[in-house]
């Protein structure tokens, strides 16, 4: 008898499209009102602006407080950290950002996604050390927050509540990566390798390499753009069933021939990111469609009853 598969959510990256105004959002729709909306559509929604800029307190508990119960957030790290430090000497760094009011999203706190730039190259001792530093928790993560410097004085959220597990993943863009050594760091550490399909452009690897599995679909066609037909979808739901049932699918794309430690589920976050022409909310409903996982749209993208 199969046993439970492990928790299942499909959304999208961002919430803030212009394009998606009039089509995806009711026409009329106030702009405020648009996380609201998408929230009610789709179970999680990746967080972008995080990634450009230190975002505000009040900012996160908005987002908390517009989406509803049950409803996660996975939030993109701080881009200073990753493009302009690239790792390097970040604990201050790192203590901002989660000290700029991450940890007020409180239970709908998903993973944290760390998205390396292009250019980035695979170093093994950096890397290890940037590991090493990512809390696994939120009273870990709370610890650190709380060693912010001058600039954040007065914009920071550092109140104590429950304790709760903190996931990370990391999504590479460089060739060198595709290496045994790093897949191996990843599953010391508990880091989820990011699945990214980038329609060719980067890496795509399927190693498993933690309790849970992120996913990005950027576009398998055109990058950012294209959408996905149904026999797309289909493939991807059978990776994704595969994988939150704990196995590993038979023609994964892998860096490493050692098997991922055996496991009798893993959780699965999957976020469409092909935005321009509003395929992503669409996309994710008919993905999450195949899986069972519930949302407010129809099956043709209309408004579910």
């Amino acid at each position: 008898m199969a046993g439970r598969p492990g928790e299942t959510r499909i959304g999208i990256s961002g919430w803030r499209y212009a394009p998606w105004r009039g089509k995806f959002y009711p026409k009329g729709l106030p702009q405020r009102q648009e996380l609201a909306f998408a929230s009610r559509m789709l179970p999680t929604i990746e967080l972008n602006g995080s990634f450009y800029s230190l975002q505000r307190p009040e900012s996160y508990l908005a987002w908390h407080d517009e989406t509803p119960d049950g409803f996660v957030f996975a939030v993109k790290g701080s881009r200073y950290i990753t493009h302009m430090l690239r790792l390097k000497d970040v604990r201050t760094a790192l203590a901002n950002f989660l000290a700029s009011g991450v940890l007020a999203l409180r239970a709908k706190l998903g993973p944290i996604l760390w998205q390396l730039p292009p250019s980035m190259a695979y170093e093994p001792e950096r890397l290890d050390e940037f590991f090493s530093l990512l809390p696994r928790d939120t009273r870990a993560a709370l610890a650190l927050a709380r060693e912010h410097d001058d600039r954040l004085e007065g914009r920071t959220w550092l109140k104590r509540s429950a304790k709760r597990p903190l996931r990370h993943a990391v999504e590479v863009r460089h060739p060198s990566f595709v290496e045994a050594d790093f897949i191996a760091m990843l599953r010391r550490h508990g880091i989820a390798l990011v699945v990214a399909d980038t329609a060719g452009r980067w890496p795509l690897l399927e190693d498993l390499t933690a309790d849970f599995v992120y996913l990005r679909l950027h576009g398998d066609k055109e990058l950012y753009a294209s959408g996905y037909d149904d026999d797309a979808l289909d493939r991807w739901a059978a990776r994704i069933d595969a994988w939150r049932q704990g196995r590993q699918v038979k023609d994964a794309r892998k860096a490493s021939t050692r098997a991922a430690p055996r496991r009798a589920r893993r959780d699965v976050y999957c976020y469409f990111d092909n935005d321009i022409k509003v395929h992503a909310p669409y996309d994710a409903a008919n993905l999450a469609l195949r899986l069972g996982v519930p949302t407010g749209l129809g099956p043709d993208g209309e408004f579910a009853a």
